[in-house]
């Protein structure tokens, strides 16, 4: 828990400074309060996700800021399926160990705390180690409408590495 929230405060301080430039046209605009009890929590859907995945959805896009973020959680041995950002995708592990994995077979392990930037249009998928669970923050970018598009599930083999 002290992970998360020194992590969304990090957000917050980034987002405040990114966004200044900002502040003067929408001083007089309210703002935005996303209830934690009225997040839009889920199970990762099979089409998308080997293995127990729960997405808890954060903030949306919208029309200023061009990016939303949710809590990952994967269970031992669950990983997503391949996929792309359009606009690129933060990773941020706040619990646990993450495996994340791209087309060229590198698999790299991220610790709590640690943060990656995956570029627009890079195939790649991200799940828990086999024995542990993991959960990660993500802040991914929207363009054109579109946050992923997804691909293939990830086999077994590319999972522990082998191609």
């Amino acid at each position: 828990m002290k992970t998360r929230m020194l992590v969304l405060s990090s957000l917050c301080a980034f987002t405040a400074c990114a966004d200044s430039a900002h502040a003067s046209e929408q001083s007089d605009a309210p703002q935005t309060v996303y209830r934690a009890a009225s997040q839009n929590a889920s199970k990762g859907s099979e089409a998308f996700f080997t293995g127990d995945v729960r997405v808890e959805r954060l903030f949306p896009a919208n029309a200023t800021a061009h990016y939303s973020g949710a809590y990952v959680t994967f269970q031992p041995g669950a990983r997503s399926a391949w996929h792309l950002h359009p606009a690129g995708q933060h990773m941020i592990v706040t619990d646990g160990v993450a495996l994340t994995g791209t087309r060229d077979g590198r698999i790299v392990r991220l610790n709590v705390g640690d943060s990656l930037w995956c570029p627009p249009g890079v195939e790649h998928w991200h799940g828990a180690t086999p024995d542990a669970p993991m959960t990660h923050l993500v802040i991914t970018g929207v363009r054109d409408g579109r946050n992923v598009v997804w691909k293939e599930h990830v086999t077994d083999e590319q999972y522990r590495g082998h191609q």
